[in-house]
């Protein structure tokens, strides 16, 4: 074909794209970024000694998805009876936040990239590194920042 039908395909493509984009917003909007829940993941603002959960309130074998005051979330997790974890649920792949662990698994659900809950290890890409974890301790019974 000669460089001048390419030039009308090329032409007929933007133009095409451009009407899709005018007539279906959200559609276009969609491929963007991923959307993050009003707090994003990490500790945001909030300082060493920071409470953030009651060791009541994790599951042994589980976790949960927690807000930090001061902004941000947190993954705590509870491999053992007198163990807790923490990890930023930020999705390393894309920047969305993971599920709540359910057997083991905390699953992003943008593109299905799955994490061992206990040590924040990736099982299962796109995602090529682990959640980064965040320092805590148990103090009177209450997960705080370390």
């Amino acid at each position: 074909m000669s460089d001048a039908g390419d030039a009308v395909r090329s032409r007929r493509s933007v133009l095409c794209g451009l009407a899709v984009a005018l007539a279906a917003p959200g559609v276009v909007a969609a491929c963007g970024e991923p959307t993050r829940t009003a707090r994003k993941g990490g500790v945001g603002g909030a300082q060493p000694g920071t409470k953030v959960a009651a060791v009541a309130d994790l599951p042994v074998g589980g976790g949960r998805l927690v807000d930090v005051p001061n902004g941000g979330r947190l993954l705590l997790v509870r491999p053992a009876e007198a163990e807790v974890r923490a990890f930023d649920p930020t999705c390393p792949h894309l920047g969305a936040l993971v599920s709540e662990p359910a057997r083991g698994v905390a699953v992003c659900p943008t593109h299905g990239s799955e994490f061992d809950a206990s040590s924040g290890e990736v099982r299962r890409g796109p995602a090529v590194r682990g959640l980064t974890a965040v320092p805590v301790a148990v103090r009177d019974g209450q997960v705080v920042l370390a």
